[in-house]
């Protein structure tokens, strides 16, 4: 079953975000992941949302997106990642 990462994203260092931006997506390659979203517009159509971005990104199975998240090449890159923004995240099976 394929699964989904959700990332719920508050930016608040632009800059120290875009060597992680250049670098996330050879990350995704060995794990067969792919962007559905990268940012963009959104309309909030019930409750309240906290952040302003919003990126989705689709794996083969929930074991490659947990792969994914574990593996040296992401968890190097991570720290960028959590020094420029808060952000909620989480992984969801999708339907097929």
């Amino acid at each position: 079953m394929r699964a989904i990462a959700v990332f719920m994203q508050t930016i608040h260092d632009e800059e120290s975000l875009a060597d992680y931006r250049a670098k996330v997506i050879h990350t995704l390659e060995a794990f067969g992941g792919k962007f559905l979203a990268r940012g963009g517009h959104f309309t909030v159509i019930e409750g309240t949302m906290p952040h302003g971005r919003i990126v989705m990104v689709e794996f083969p199975s929930r074991a490659r997106a947990e792969a994914w998240y574990t593996s040296e090449a992401y968890q190097a890159i991570l720290p960028m990642r959590l020094k420029s923004m808060d952000c909620d995240a989480f992984i969801i099976d999708a339907l097929d």
